[in-house]
């Protein structure tokens, strides 16, 4: 009798994975906002604080094609994430036991090591495993979305209630259920394709000039979101709008990407396409953020976000599992989470400096970024291989 664990199919497996995204941005949803308020509390200063939150975009770069590879060339993506994920709660307990700048650089920076691995893990399981099922990433997906504003929002609250020393611990206990829910996934092959004897080179993906110009396109549009990642709260509060009205402001954003993955099963929209109506909806949006816009249409801006972030990260996805084989599909994952990265950390520190200087005018270079990242897609769509690429068959194609 053989002693496997049994292949969940259809509904179990998009369940399964469902869960696991909804805790992993549960955590998501803690760390970002509150990671350097505990920073504070233990005592670093404005440099250590933001010394601690560059160090995983530094560690990513190592840390991820390290792990996406591994899973790769074992046939091991739901082994990897589960490891990791188990290893990045350990590490972040580490954090909270230890004491001193230097150690608390230090655990954090091995809790990144494997924490910054999830995301593109995790996409990868769920794009190979879902097309194997015939079910939608996007509907999926969403759970991860709608945990993060529940996690936000939830840690906000009760921050009222824990002193800001012990927010580390509400970041290790929104992580647990994301390590035990990465041990309960379920095998992803379901007999549907076999396993090649030796993993496919990486060589040939990263030499496809539509592979690189679509990441391009992802990690530009993507990017161009970083001054409202870092200076929207406080422009508008600046503009006289109160803490709630800020965070339903970013709530509205996430919601309108929420209701786009809902629907994103019923779209006809191959992956180009998607990559521009993202460009396009950013360009838009920073545009109209540059010309101070008074609040009253800021909600009608926010929904845009379904556009600049959902769509160009749909996008991405659909391209992903059209362009690279199966068996290196998380190699892929960490090639892109890579390129976004080091995208983004300029962008950030391009922002910085715009915004200090211009102020709401920074976001008009932002729309030009977007629409660099819109004019790549379309640069692609030259080169990407006619869709009936042997590499994936036309049922997977329609699974985003």
């Amino acid at each position: 009798m053989s002693r496997n664990p049994p292949i969940p199919t259809g509904k179990a497996f998009a369940w399964r994975l469902a869960v696991f995204y909804a805790a992993l941005f549960t955590a998501l949803g803690v760390q970002l906002p509150f990671l350097p308020v505990w920073l504070a509390a233990r005592g670093l200063d404005a440099g250590e604080i933001g010394l601690a939150l560059a160090l995983p975009m530094i560690v990513r770069v190592i840390a991820i094609p390290l792990a996406t590879t591994i899973a790769d060339r074992r046939d091991v993506v739901r082994g990897t994430l589960a490891v990791a994920a188990t290893a990045a709660v350990a590490g972040y307990a580490a954090a909270g036991l230890v004491t001193g700048v230097a150690a608390i650089l230090a655990t954090l920076t091995l809790a990144a090591c494997f924490y910054t691995p999830l995301m593109p893990l995790a996409d990868a399981y769920a794009l190979r495993g879902l097309a194997e099922r015939g079910v939608s990433y996007g509907p999926v997906r969403l759970w991860g979305s709608a945990a993060f504003i529940g996690g936000s929002f939830g840690a906000g609250l009760l921050l009222e209630w824990i002193a800001p020393g012990n927010l580390i611990w509400l970041l290790v206990a929104a992580m647990l259920p994301a390590a035990f829910a990465a041990c309960a996934l379920g095998p992803l092959s379901t007999g549907a394709r076999a396993w090649p004897k030796r993993a496919a080179s990486a060589w040939p993906l990263l030499l496809n000039p539509a592979f690189l110009l679509v990441a391009l396109a992802a990690s530009l549009i993507q990017a161009s979101h970083a001054v409202y990642y870092g200076f929207s709260a406080l422009d508008w509060q600046a503009d006289g709008l109160d803490s709630t009205a800020v965070g339903a402001l970013w709530a509205l954003g996430v919601v309108a990407e929420i209701v786009l993955f809902a629907v994103s099963g019923r779209l006809r929209l191959g992956p180009i396409a998607l990559l521009v109506l993202g460009g396009a909806g950013g360009f838009v949006r920073w545009s109209a953020m540059a010309l101070d816009p008074a609040p009253l249409w800021l909600p009608l801006l926010q929904c845009l976000h379904a556009l600049s972030f959902g769509a160009t990260h749909l996008g991405a996805m659909a391209f992903m599992l059209r362009a690279a084989p199966a068996e290196i599909g998380a190699t892929a994952q960490g090639y892109l989470a890579v390129g976004q990265g080091l995208v983004m950390a300029v962008a950030m520190g391009l922002a910085g400096l715009l915004y200090a200087r211009y102020g709401n005018l920074a976001y008009a270079a932002m729309a030009l970024m977007a629409a660099a990242g819109a004019a790549s897609a379309l640069a692609a769509l030259r080169l990407a291989k006619p869709a009936s690429d042997a590499s994936t068959t036309e049922h997977e194609k329609r699974q985003l």
